[in-house]
């Protein structure tokens, strides 16, 4: 559904975009991930046909977007980041103006009730945009985006400035409306990405480093493996043990004190502890430790997490 082939573009010297590759099949969730000024959003934009690329090729649902722009943005629905809107208009009104200004198809009173009522917006599509919460406003972008039933979405920093609640209602929603849609929703917020998203392209300064499933992408040969160590030695010691452990470090991450055991007074602190893989084994850790006089209540591996992933490609990416 969408499919984007050696993207380059440039602003002047600055190369934002450098033959970044990525494709997203029909009814998957996609998430573009990032760190701010990664490309992403400059990639939405060429996407969607408000930039033009220097060099590469787009389709969107078969269409090649460069030569037919005009068909293949019939094809989709885009939320730009911070869902811009006019503040004097209503919801219906500028619901009106965005449904004639894109050209889409059937019956406007129709569409606009179907997308009031799936984005939670019937109690306020009478109210000035002004007037309305930043998640409101965000839902009425959605809205907007979901005018003529597009089958492809592209959401750029969908959930950027929402509070908790407004975060996971706005993710309700897309999983509701994205069933027989094709969605590339762009973030930089990994935990965004992990809980909404069947796969993701990752970039870094323009380049793709690495794309596929969520759990592929955590598996990811050569990423680190990572251990939550609960021990009685303190962190000054074990920093030492664990520093002549090959292929171990103690992560700066995760560290928390445990109650004292009220039966030997003995202070647990829990620790998490960085196996680079096929580097070590968790039983020379546990030796090293009791070697140097402590003892361990427990120790068991951390599942890998997308952000561990992500730091792994991003320090074997050539920059």
């Amino acid at each position: 559904m969408i499919a984007a082939h050696d993207l380059v573009k440039r602003f002047g010297p600055v190369e934002a975009v450098s033959g970044l590759s990525l494709e997203v099949q029909a009814g998957r969730i996609c998430g573009f991930l990032g760190p701010n000024g990664a490309g992403k959003t400059t990639t939405l934009r060429m996407l969607v046909g408000v930039l033009r690329p220097d060099a590469g090729r787009i389709e969107v649902d078969g269409v090649d977007a460069l030569a037919d722009p005009k068909e293949a943005r019939r094809r989709i629905g885009y939320l730009p980041d911070g869902a811009p809107g006019h503040p004097e208009m209503r919801v219906e009104e500028l619901l009106r103006f965005r449904w004639r200004i894109c050209g889409r198809r059937g019956s406007r009173r129709v569409e606009i009730d179907r997308v009031v009522g799936e984005c939670g917006l019937s109690e306020v599509r009478r109210r000035l945009l002004g007037t309305l919460s930043r998640g409101f406003r965000q839902r009425v972008g959605l809205a907007a985006a979901l005018l003529g039933r597009p089958s492809v979405l592209l959401l750029d920093e969908p959930t950027e400035g929402l509070d908790p609640m407004q975060v996971r209602e706005f993710r309700s929603l897309l999983r509701g409306f994205a069933e027989g849609c094709t969605v590339l929703l762009s973030s930089h917020l990994l935990a965004e990405v992990e809980a909404v998203c069947d796969e993701a392209v990752l970039v870094l300064d323009g380049r793709r480093v690495a794309s596929g499933s969520i759990e592929s992408l955590r598996q990811a040969p050569g990423a680190a493996v990572r251990w939550r160590c609960v021990t009685d030695l303190a962190t000054e010691r074990l920093d030492e043990v664990v520093a002549a452990v090959p292929g171990a470090r103690l992560s700066t991450a995760g560290v928390a004190s445990i109650p004292a055991d009220g039966t030997t007074g003995t202070t647990w602190t829990a620790h998490e502890i960085e196996f680079s893989e096929g580097a070590g084994r968790s039983e020379t850790l546990v030796a090293a430790i009791f070697a140097a006089g402590g003892a361990v209540r427990e120790l068991q591996p951390r599942r890998r997490s997308l952000e561990d992933a992500f730091v792994h490609f991003a320090g074997t990416a050539e920059r």
